[in-house]
């Protein structure tokens, strides 16, 4: 059965027949679809493409699917996504789960399966648009607001307040405390940093995380040479915790 309306679906695959032939089945059923084929590409085509469902593999080169689902996670936590992956355990469904992954299914899978599942995902997605308008205008202060020491970051309208007043976020600065946030306590490896929040690989050389802590700790540190919240941990990289 074919839909009305063509639905955009990104298909992140590192093997060229398997992810073809998603492709042309998809692209049969009526939908559109693309191709990424490793985890840095995959968010920069998700970036510019706004695709309405996500195809995902665990195991592909630069940056591993989880990595690539948590990166998405970060700006969109309704963005149907359903794994594809040779790794069937139970461990990787779960950790996929908490990541955040809508559906799962393990390889080899059976072509009808797939796209029944493909079609629920994207029912429900149309079903619960209405719904998802309406929580996103009664939401709770409690989930758009997080509150540390005297600084207030709201991240529904992307301001802080702080000792330096009032401050208008960035999308990127947004995303990386937002990262930070939702790893409280937890050593984060700048490599890891630029993995996520950027889509950089583990080899790239910059001082793009440098900076961004220095901003932080310029904006919400009392001190910002004797940080309190953003700490750096020698070897490691840095941990956010209050």
């Amino acid at each position: 059965m074919r839909i009305d309306a063509k639905k955009r679906i990104l298909i992140i695959e590192d093997e060229p027949h398997i992810a073809e032939g998603l492709k042309l089945n998809l692209s049969l059923e009526g939908y559109e679809a693309e191709i990424a084929g490793d985890g840095g590409s995959a968010i920069r085509k998700w970036k510019s493409w706004r695709p309405d469902l996500i195809v995902l593999d665990i195991m592909l080169p630069v940056i591993d699917g989880l990595s690539v689902l948590r990166s998405i996670r970060l700006e969109d936590d309704r963005l149907p996504v359903l794994i594809l992956s040779a790794k069937s355990n139970i461990e990787d469904k779960i950790k996929g789960l908490s990541y955040g992954v809508d559906d799962y299914l393990a390889k080899p899978f059976h072509l009808e399966e797939f796209l029944l599942r493909v079609g629920r995902l994207l029912t429900r997605a149309s079903w619960s648009s209405e719904k998802r308008k309406e929580e996103y205008i009664s939401a709770s202060e409690s989930n758009q607001i997080v509150i540390f020491g005297s600084n207030r970051v709201d991240f529904e309208t992307s301001v802080a307040h702080c000792k330096c007043g009032e401050i208008h976020l960035t999308e990127q600065e947004v995303k990386l405390l937002k990262l930070f946030i939702s790893n409280r306590g937890k050593p984060l490896s700048r490599s890891r940093l630029l993995e996520i929040g950027w889509g950089y690989t583990g080899e790239t050389a910059t001082r793009t995380v440098d900076n961004f802590i220095v901003r932080f700790r310029k904006y919400f540190e009392d001190d910002p040479k004797n940080p309190v919240y953003f700490k750096s941990l020698r070897s490691v990289g840095y941990v956010f915790d209050y």
